[in-house]
């Protein structure tokens, strides 16, 4: 006798109208949804199938799906997978393909002709170097000047544009023609992640302190994409992971001692912990931990002198 039971495949209708669509991201990159599996749903059944079906009420799957969030059950959230096409600079891609836990499949310029395309910077977009963080940018150049930069930027890409093509002319590999095309070529991939691991990538590249160029990508995928194929996930996600304040051991006591108005309990327990070691002329060193602390005592209406 058959034993097998009847079983039909998640369906998001959000999702589903998304399918080849797609979300135009800096000058001449996209995002778009190839194929996805499981919904809300799939994460609530996985993390139910060690014990059974249990109560099935919307408001318990919310309730769920919440609880493993917040507590860090993963692997129910792993149960669903997207895929995706995305066309980004190769600079760009270099930090995407550093998360080792997709499936990818990247266009080989071996095999076809390099996209004929680079990623270009308008002349009021050029970041200055952070002085506060070596692989950040804080502020921006002058468009005067920035206007110099990008007429040279768009020579250069010309420049190399045709010293490739007049490679390939010549007969020259693909393999080889292409060694000195710059890193604002644009490349292309399919990448096919679970849910667990896409939600990590998010948190990093959605972050304000990632990249601009890949933050943009990421505020593409989590916030057109993601939102609507997992609702219930995504707001679990916001509340306890991308928009949540984590506090460590020595935090928290500080801020306990700050909200107990034990001011200078705080400050010893701050100078014990080395976040207030100071310059000869008496001024505190930069401290990134401190500036960090100091974040998030300002998200949460607490304010301090350390002086």
């Amino acid at each position: 006798m058959d034993q097998s039971e009847r079983l039909s495949r998640p369906k998001v209708d959000a999702i589903e109208s998304l399918l080849g669509k797609r979300f135009s991201v800096l000058d001449d990159g996209f995002v778009r949804v190839v194929d996805y599996m499981g919904d809300d749903a799939a994460v609530v059944l996985a993390a139910r199938v060690s014990y059974g079906a249990g109560t099935k009420k919307v408001q318990d799957d919310r309730a769920l799906i919440r609880y493993l969030m917040r507590h860090h059950h993963t692997t129910p959230f792993e149960m669903c997978e997207i895929k995706l096409h995305v066309r980004a600079p190769m600079d760009t891609w270099r930090q995407w393909i550093r998360h080792r836990t997709a499936s990818v499949n990247e266009y080989s310029t071996r095999y076809s002709l390099a996209i004929d395309a680079s990623q270009r910077t308008p002349e009021t977009e050029w970041r200055l170097q952070s002085t506060e963080n070596r692989q950040g940018s804080s502020g921006f150049l002058d468009s005067k000047a920035g206007a110099t930069l990008s007429a040279a930027e768009n020579e250069l890409q010309k420049h190399a544009r045709k010293v490739y093509e007049e490679r390939l002319a010549a007969g020259i590999a693909r393999e080889q023609a292409r060694k000195d095309l710059p890193l604002s070529t644009y490349t292309e991939a399919y990448w096919k992640i679970d849910l667990h691991n896409l939600l990590n990538f998010l948190q990093l590249r959605m972050h304000k302190h990632a990249q601009a160029e890949i933050r943009s990508f990421a505020n593409i995928i989590g916030q057109e994409i993601v939102a609507k194929w997992v609702p219930t996930v995504w707001q679990a996600f916001l509340d306890y992971r991308d928009q949540a304040v984590t506090l460590s051991r020595m935090e928290a006591s500080i801020i306990s001692a700050i909200a107990a108005g034990k001011q200078d309990h705080a400050k010893s327990l701050a100078e014990e912990f080395g976040l207030l070691n100071r310059n000869p002329d008496g001024s505190l060193k930069a401290n990134r931990e401190r500036r960090e602390l100091e974040e998030k005592l300002s998200t949460m209406g607490l304010m301090f002198n350390w002086s």
